[in-house]
């Protein structure tokens, strides 16, 4: 085998498989407290000028896919602003650090995305900080396993449908006077959305929501120049589900259901968003890429 050839490695194998140990995290939750660490690329992903040049606003960029999105476009030559919460700080500085190992700009703006006025100032300083935005990626989301519907109160709703729904609506509406032709908006949505389980009654209806905001969207925007897709993943190792997106007893067996009985991990999704993002994917626009390791709809 030369240098140059890469050796077959078997999806079966290539990343952990359960059983997970239970490992229960408050709401956020961080990457760098679970068992085992999740892989957002930060030794596997090599960038080969994609993206050079472009510059990328990613909610959510501090942990799981938001952070292998935001290493593998620094990588690929992008500026890179990452929000996320205040108390996922630790997991921010760790993407931050890599992005200017990647020699490129990366910012770390932290705030709440389910306030209105915070959505418009986060904008509003990405731009600032990197001169403009051009690739824009709503993949922030919030989600919490609750069997009833009974046990589900307002404020539980409302937090879900504020940070799914709504924020990438003011997110998108406060960053579409910046976008030119060519500029593109990706969101994650999540098989949720086409085959829902009994216990995200409220979450899947907000990633249904999130196709929905593709499809239209991509519509709106094709005779601007702007292209809009979204990628739907499936059961995906990140903080999202150790507190609380998952009950603990399905942690422990979490991804077995796949075909390829495992869950997916965060570096295996990131060059999904590098191809919607780059320029040579120019016809792709209201299209839904599912990543589910066998399962799923799109």
């Amino acid at each position: 085998m030369s240098e140059n050839e890469k050796k077959m490695e078997s999806p079966l194998t290539k990343y952990p498989r359960p059983p997970f140990v239970k490992q229960p995290q408050e709401v956020p939750g961080l990457a760098s407290k679970m068992n085992p660490v999740p892989d957002h690329g930060e030794q596997s992903y090599k960038g080969s000028g994609r993206l050079a040049g472009r510059k990328a606003l990613i909610t959510g960029g501090d942990s799981g896919i938001g952070r292998a999105v935001a290493i593998a476009y620094a990588r690929e030559g992008a500026d890179v602003v990452i929000n996320y919460l205040p108390q996922e700080q630790s997991d921010a500085d760790e993407v931050l650090a890599l992005i200017a190992a990647a020699g490129r700009k990366g910012f770390g703006i932290a705030g709440d995305i389910t306030s209105e006025n915070f959505c418009r100032q986060l904008v509003e300083e990405a731009a600032e900080k990197i001169g403009g935005i051009d690739i824009l990626v709503n993949n922030a989301g919030h989600q919490q396993a609750i069997e009833s519907l009974l046990d589900i109160t307002t404020e539980d709703f409302d937090t879900t449908m504020k940070t799914n729904v709504y924020a990438p609506f003011w997110i998108t509406k406060a960053t579409l006077p910046l976008l030119e032709e060519g500029a593109v908006i990706i969101a994650t949505s999540s098989v949720q959305a086409y085959d829902p389980s009994e216990n995200l009654f409220d979450y899947a209806q907000t990633k249904a929501a999130n196709v929905a905001y593709v499809k239209s969207l991509a519509k709106q925007l094709g005779p601007k120049g702007i292209r809009v897709n979204g990628v739907a993943p499936g059961p995906v190792w990140t903080p999202l589900q150790t507190s609380g997106g998952q009950p603990q007893d399905a942690i422990v067996k979490f991804g077995e259901v796949t075909p390829l009985g495992r869950p997916g991990q965060p570096a295996e999704l990131a060059s999904i968003y590098v191809q919607l993002a780059d320029s040579n994917a120019s016809y792709a626009t209201g299209q839904i890429y599912g990543a589910a390791g066998g399962n799923g709809h799109p």
